[in-house]
C-alpha cells in the first residue's frame, strides 16, 4: 500500500466514523482544532485505524501517541511506519 492510499483510507475513516465532509480533509487539516475530534473521540479513532489496517496499536510504547499526532499526515506517516 502505497502513501497516497494511505492517506485515502484514512480520509475514509474520518468520513465514515465522524462524519467530516471529505473536502475539509488534507494532509495538514489539524484533527483536534479544524475537524472538530475531541479526546474521546481519539479512542474511536485508534479502534478506527486499527480496523482499517489490521494492525494494532500500543498506547503506550508504539511509535507517537495518539496525543502526539496533530495532522491528518502525522496519521499517515505513522501508518506507513506501521505497514513498511
Amino acid at each position: 500500500m502505497d502513501v497516497q492510499e494511505i492517506y485515502e483510507k484514512v480520509k475514509e475513516v474520518f468520513v465514515v466514523e465522524f462524519e467530516i465532509d471529505e473536502g475539509l480533509i488534507t494532509r495538514d487539516s489539524l484533527i483536534f482544532k479544524e475537524l472538530g475530534l475531541d479526546s474521546l473521540d481519539s479512542v474511536d479513532l485508534i479502534v478506527s485505524l486499527e480496523k482499517t489496517f489490521s494492525f494494532r496499536i500500543d498506547r503506550t510504547n508504539d511509535g507517537p501517541v495518539i496525543s502526539e499526532i496533530r495532522i491528518i499526515q502525522d496519521i499517515v506517516d505513522y501508518v506507513n511506519s506501521k505497514l513498511t
